[in-house]
């Protein structure tokens, strides 16, 4: 829990024990317990806000990447149509 191991769980109840007494330490636990209850309905409630953000964006990306692809692709079909053109040429110019 938290990265700590038992001997120091134990340490840190001794010393709470110490500080607020047998009648204040359930109180404080209870209050601890919903902090903690509420900081996870917190979490929970930004999760299910963001998530499908983010998968919104994701696809978003996916499609401008598809979208780039063919561009380059189409580009790269005309930059070879125009050098086999250009290559044409040179070669009747060549022969004449």
């Amino acid at each position: 829990m938290f990265g700590l191991g038992a001997s120091e769980i134990l340490i840190i109840l001794i010393i709470a024990f110490l500080l607020f007494g047998p009648k204040q330490l359930p109180e404080i636990g209870r209050q601890v317990g919903k902090a903690v209850k509420g900081f996870k309905e917190t979490a929970d409630d930004l999760r299910k806000t963001v998530e499908p953000e983010i998968t919104m964006i994701t696809q978003e990306v996916k499609m401008v990447e598809q979208d780039f692809e063919a561009s380059m692709k189409e580009a790269e079909e005309e930059i070879n149509a125009a050098t086999k053109t250009a290559e044409g040429t040179e070669q009747k110019a060549s022969s004449s």
